[in-house]
């Protein structure tokens, strides 16, 4: 498979893995991961899928992830039923990456795509770790990919950029 592109359909057996949001913030209180079969909720749901180098690395720490929680109600207003991050970490680092953000809910979910399995298929890693890139799935459907080449930049998969393309 290649990059995916606006009208393309999200491709089917894609999943990752999480720890489903508890309403706790103790970074101290874990879960146990499941496996979330992508493919299957991307078909009944607009999803925002925002990929990332890394949990708590400095852009998507100090830039990524706030632009979302910040905007998070404009995207509910575009029809946006979920936005859900991942990388490379396992399910523990991406959950306590949600809680150390205050995510609560199912609203922004953060999840690992081990060993870039997703990543790869479409060409969008660098090295061990997924690029920075996002997808907007509506109902199956891809109606926007794009990434950010430029190092530190999320012009094109931070909250504006892609509430832009809405």
């Amino acid at each position: 498979m290649s990059a995916l592109k606006a009208g393309d359909s999200f491709p089917e057996g894609v999943t990752f893995t999480y720890i489903a949001p508890s309403g706790d913030t103790d970074l101290t209180v874990c879960g146990l991961p499941i496996q979330y079969d992508a493919s299957k909720e991307f078909a009944n749901k607009k999803v925002v899928l925002v990929a990332v180098p890394g949990a708590f690395t400095p852009t998507c720490q100090q830039q990524h992830v706030p632009s979302y929680l910040a905007k998070l109600e404009e995207f509910k207003s575009k029809g946006v039923d979920q936005i859900v991050f991942i990388a490379s970490n396992d399910a523990w680092v991406m959950a306590a990456w949600g809680k150390a953000n205050g995510v609560k809910d199912e609203s922004i979910l953060f999840m690992s795509d081990a060993d870039c399995k997703f990543s790869k298929t479409i060409g969008w890693t660098q090295g061990d770790r997924t690029k920075r890139y996002a997808i907007v799935i509506d109902h199956g459907k891809v109606t926007y990919a794009e990434l950010d080449e430029v190092p530190k930049s999320i012009a094109n998969t931070g909250a504006e950029g892609v509430l832009a393309k809405l």
